[in-house]
């Protein structure tokens, strides 16, 4: 163990910075941070809802707490129940199975409540569109304040849409 650690120290760090495209990626993420922050003038919280999508979405919204991107450095946070959130991101068309799921959901966060919907399924039914098994677009549910297009959309693409939520 001693000679495992002696060469650690030895070595030092062997990564690579991050590509400059990354870097301006993270200024433009700590900017837009800011101006939610600055704008509130307090922490928001966030509750996301799956209302039936295929998880692209999730996987960039996942990737809003990595360490790139440090969303709850700029005090955002996401939360585990509508109760405490101040903000509905709402993913994928609405299932006919989460309508009620989705309704109850918005009935639950206080006001003053704000709902973006993410991807091109939350705002415009994407592929799915409108069948049997589904109503489409979130705004056909419940009131939308932003709009995130892309299949999926990107974090900045994401925090850009929330914070046109917050400006309204």
């Amino acid at each position: 163990m001693i000679p495992m650690l002696k060469r650690i120290l030895r070595t030092g760090i062997v990564s690579e910075p991050p590509p400059e495209a990354l870097a301006a990626e993270q200024r433009e993420v700590a900017r837009l941070g800011g101006e939610i922050l600055r704008i509130l003038g307090r922490a928001l919280t966030i509750r996301q809802v799956d209302a039936g999508s295929c998880n692209g979405c999730e996987l960039e919204i996942h990737a809003l707490n990595n360490p790139y991107t440090n969303l709850e450095g700029y005090g955002i946070k996401f939360v585990a129940s509508p109760r405490h959130a101040d903000m509905l991101l709402v993913t994928g068309p609405v299932t006919k199975n989460m309508e009620h799921a989705l309704k109850v959901a918005w009935d639950c966060t206080p006001d003053p409540k704000l709902v973006v919907a993410v991807g091109d399924c939350g705002c415009c039914g994407g592929v799915f569109g409108e069948s049997y098994a589904s109503c489409g677009a979130v705004e056909k549910v419940i009131p939308v304040d932003a709009r995130v297009p892309g299949c999926p959309p990107t974090p900045v693409a994401l925090l850009q849409g929330i914070l046109a939520a917050v400006r309204r």
